[in-house]
């Protein structure tokens, strides 16, 4: 799951649906992959040798494989400057340890109700640092660390993942035991372990983690990378308040436990500050607050007065939960946050005291739990993500999936966009996607003034071909009488879950926007206005729109509804299409919609069960392997018995050579029998795995556009005169 930089590392592929894999990708071209070949000189089925440049960024990199499919969902590969090693025999005892070096990294994967052991050499009062890398890089593991002494003793545990921070009181031989929190293991169950020397009181080093969807509302536009000014301790009391002047950039830290670091500022009144704390969107296990208090003297007696709690950034859509009986209630992505985005309104002229703490920072005491504190006069902003519309399941389903950006031909996929809005900025925001392969479209649906949700469509022409491209989404929106353009980010799903009450789905940020077409399989339907125009209609109207529909799939029950997408036309009255209609008939009642004039985007989206036929190419393919194989069968069977007959007639002189020849023919015979019942055997399985099976889908309609216009109002009729 990552490397030393400057190195290469082989690197073995498994997921799901993984077929035909033609190459693996990286979030940064510093790191390239190309198939290891075998003996034989072919390519060894899902293997790469990853080459990691030495000048490749540290961190968290993204990779995807490319398939018949197209691209894949992302995992985390890691890139350090420790050595690396992987982990290979069996270390499941005390006398199996693997030996691990100081400063070095070890990858390995739990196995199911064991427990692996490592040993070290530690030098009395020498400080190391145990760090296991595992949710932070897409791992299901949790895992549970432990240093014992040489004899399994345990000497410090820690059972949440984070690290562990050792000083050995003597010159020995130590032990880290690791293991599932549950005791799970598997592919899926895998880790990166660290052993690091840290000189004197040195912060502890951690390895580096995906970034949470609560992150995508930082860093402001145009923030310096480092603070201008640091806290300075001690501040915990009202008379060590730490002095500052308006506007401040601060940076700081929860430590050591239940500290609470204290500012003070002078402001006038009618003055509007916003006040912005980032931790927790670091990366962070914390829970920042913000209390702002006007102080007040009368010779020596301090009288302080509330004027503001500022707490967390609340997140645009309700993140879906685990309710008993029934299925999500929202999308499995969080974009708030615990960290801290508020005003503060200056009443009256006078000096202010401002206090920062971690809620969580009672008992703990860690000098890594950094954070960040900006006091700015308004600078309206706004930061977006995205993901793909989830599956609101069928009523205890509990699963819930998330497709990476690979269109099959004919088919449109939609994305969810929210806005986390900055600094009192209400405006409307347009977005759209550039850097899309050839065949493929993108619309998008706006995020109204006021309102915290769009959409983006993207669709797949039916004749696209394959191809493959690193796209870009944005929003743009007019700030101060300015045009401003903002990126937006992509999150997606870790893993897919089946069954959410044991397993609740976790979201994070990835780092680009990779979109395929594969032509290998078509959409299940496609769904598109009957005319590629401009819907018009006037406020008040009724519009009807046709559609027209060409199915290529089985589909369970008889209709499909369809909803429509958008905060102006959510109300609308359901589409109920029949399976294998031709046409259908969107039905907009604009009176009751009560739709302004103005150009809109608009698309619908069922969910459909359908039979999926996977990998027909694959049965393709080995039947004509069998019967390839079967020709040659027949072909050397004819000739082995041609020579077979020759032996018995051949001359004395010439009997040893008919003999060889004959013998020959029956081992390439032989041979092909052999090759036969392997091509019959191959044909016997991707048949099996070819067998349709039942599936929920996402159906969405390509974007229609609609113009309405304002009605005509109609002229007051002259009062004829006495």
């Amino acid at each position: 799951m990552g490397g030393q930089v400057g190195t290469n590392v082989e690197v073995s592929i498994t997921g799901e649906n993984i077929e035909k894999v033609n190459a693996l990708l990286f979030s940064t071209p510093k790191i390239t992959a190309k198939p290891v070949i075998g003996a034989d000189g072919k390519s060894v089925e899902n293997k790469f040798l990853v080459t990691i440049a030495a000048d490749a960024p540290t961190g968290v990199h993204d990779a995807r494989v490319l398939s018949r499919l197209g691209i894949s969902a992302a995992r985390a590969f890691s890139v350090g400057r420790l050595p690396e090693v992987t982990r290979g025999l069996p270390n499941n005892s005390v006398e199996t340890a693997m030996a691990m070096k100081l400063n070095s990294v070890c990858n390995a994967v739990t196995s199911k109700r064991l427990v692996d052991f490592y040993s070290f050499q530690g030098a009395k009062g020498k400080r190391v640092v145990v760090d296991c890398a595992a949710t932070g890089i897409d791992s299901k593991l949790t895992p549970v660390v432990i240093i014992a002494d040489a004899q399994g003793r345990d000497l410090l545990v820690n059972r949440t993942g984070g690290a562990l921070d050792f000083t050995p009181p003597a010159d020995s031989t130590y032990l880290i035991k690791l293991h599932s929190l549950t005791f799970q293991g598997g592919v899926q169950h895998f880790y990166r372990l660290a052993l690091q020397e840290v000189a004197g009181n040195g912060t502890v080093p951690r390895q580096p983690a995906t970034a949470t969807v609560s992150s995508m509302s930082w860093p402001p536009e145009g923030l310096a990378a480092a603070a201008k000014t640091n806290e300075a301790e001690p501040n915990n009391q009202p008379a060590q308040a730490q002095k500052m002047t308006l506007p401040c950039d601060i940076a700081g830290s929860f430590f050591p436990a239940a500290d609470v670091d204290t500012f003070e500022f002078s402001a006038k009144k009618g003055e509007t500050w916003w006040v912005e704390v980032a931790s927790e969107r670091l990366g962070l296990p914390t829970d920042p607050f913000v209390l702002v208090q006007r102080v007040t003297k009368i010779g020596d007696k301090e009288t302080l007065k509330d004027v503001a709690e500022l707490y967390d950034i609340p997140s645009p859509m309700k993140p879906g939960t685990y309710v008993p009986a029934s299925s999500y209630n929202g999308p499995p992505y969080d974009a708030g946050s615990p960290d801290v985005l508020g005003k503060v309104e200056i009443k009256e002229d006078g000096v202010y005291r401002l206090q920062v703490r971690d809620l969580f920072g009672g008992t703990r005491s860690d000098a890594s739990n950094v954070y960040r504190l900006i006091i700015r006069q308004a600078a309206p902003d706004f930061k977006l993500v995205a993901w793909a519309a989830h599956i609101s399941v069928r009523q205890n389903d509990f699963g819930t999936i998330s497709k990476p950006i690979a269109l099959r031909a004919g088919a449109t996929m939609a994305f969810e966009v929210v806005v986390v809005r900055r600094d009192g900025f209400d405006g409307d925001i347009d977005l759209a996607m550039e850097g899309l392969p050839q065949g493929v479209t993108a619309s998008g649906l706006k995020i109204p003034a006021g309102k915290v949700q769009g959409m983006i469509f993207i669709t797949a022409a039916e004749n696209a071909k394959p191809a493959f491209a690193i796209a870009k989404m944005f929003g743009r929106a007019t700030i101060n009488g300015a045009s401003v353009t903002r990126p937006c980010l992509l999150a997606s799903m870790e893993w897919p879950v089946v069954y959410a009450p044991s397993d609740f789905p976790t979201s994070r940020l990835v780092a680009d926007v990779p979109v395929s077409v594969s032509d290998s399989e078509k959409a299940p339907v496609t769904i598109a206005g009957s005319e590629d125009k401009v819907w018009e209609a006037k406020a008040g109207e009724i519009l009807k729109i046709p559609h027209k529909l060409t199915w290529r799939n089985e589909f369970n029950g008889t209709s499909v509804k369809f909803k429509a997408y958008g905060t102006l036309f959510g109300d609308m009255k359901e589409m109920d299409v029949p399976i294998k209609a031709a046409t259908s008939e969107a039905v907009l009642d604009l009176a009751a919609l009560k739709t302004p004039p103005g150009d809109y985007t608009l698309a619908f989206k069922g969910i459909g069960i359908t039979k999926y036929h996977p990998n027909q190419d694959a049965v393709k393919m080995a039947e004509e392997q069998l019967k390839k194989a079967a020709q040659e069968v027949t072909t050397l069977t004819a000739a082995a018995k041609n020579l077979a007959g020759k032996v018995t007639t051949a001359p004395t002189a010439e009997k040893i050579e008919a003999a060889n020849a004959a013998k020959i023919a029956a081992g390439k015979q032989k041979l092909a029998e052999v090759a036969m019942a392997d091509a019959t055997q191959l044909l016997k399985t991707v048949t099996a795995a070819a067998a349709p099976k039942d599936i929920i889908d996402i159906l969405v309609s390509e974007p229609i556009r609609i113009s309405v216009k304002a009605a005509q109002v109609a002229s007051a009729a002259a009062t004829p005169k006495k």
